[in-house]
């Protein structure tokens, strides 16, 4: 069998569908933060009935990329900027002792793969053409992968648990600032560097320094969205 046969097929629902549409769409900011859910409208433009868009939300609250709330109905997941920053803050520290584990304990094969994966996101158009880095969840997600390679499993269910598709919605704004985009793909690339040469306080730095830079590019999307908004 060749190689472009090696992977099976993985069927999948219409729920399956309408939810990774959506997730796409919430984390591209096709449907803002705090933007209302209107289960008929949003039917209509997906093309499918209610009852699996209903079962689809039900699961992005359970990801806590929607909100429910009494009297008004579903709306997108919303971080003020004092919690993202906070958020964000803590996950430099985390996410460096995620990098700096792995940098000891990733096998050869994970660490081809990351290298695989990297030279898959630089093929992506957004990032070719510095729109934007998105990535999507999961083994598809370079610091999903990290953080599983730790081998530190509460450290791994901390980085990949409460609010982690959250935290990508905002990641990918910071990523759609002007050369942010290439500059993460630059920084995501001096990790796996340090990850490759086994270099535990390289890793770590490394990591840290990137999460830094996403929270300051962070911090530069939302006062910029808040200004347009002002201006409207």
């Amino acid at each position: 069998m060749t190689d472009s046969f090696s992977t099976k097929v993985v069927p999948k629902s219409l729920v399956d569908a309408v939810t990774e549409r959506l997730e796409a769409a919430i984390i591209a900011g096709e449907l803002a933060p705090g933007e209302r859910i209107r289960e008929q409208t949003l039917a209509a433009s997906l093309g499918v009935s209610r009852g699996p868009l209903r079962e689809a939300i039900r699961r992005l609250e359970g990801r806590r990329l929607l909100d429910r709330k009494a009297n008004v109905g579903v709306s997108v997941a919303m971080l003020s900027p004092e919690r993202l920053d906070n958020l964000l803050t803590v996950r430099e520290a985390l996410e460096g002792m995620a990098c700096r584990l792995a940098a000891e304990r990733m096998s050869d094969q994970e660490l081809k793969e990351l290298v695989k994966l990297l030279d898959t996101h630089a093929r992506k158009r957004d990032v070719a053409m510095g729109q934007g880095y998105y990535q999507e969840s999961g083994d598809y997600d370079f610091h999903f992968r990290i953080a599983t390679a730790s081998r530190n499993e509460l450290l791994a269910s901390i980085v990949k648990g409460d609010l982690y598709d959250l935290l990508r919605v905002y990641r990918y704004k910071s990523s759609t600032m002007t050369g942010r985009a290439a500059q993460a793909l630059d920084e995501h690339r001096a990790i796996v560097d340090a990850l490759v040469s086994r270099d535990p306080d390289r890793a770590e730095a490394a990591m840290r320094t990137h999460i830094r830079n996403a929270r300051l590019h962070a911090q530069m999307a939302l006062k910029k969205a808040a200004a347009e908004a002002a201006e409207t």
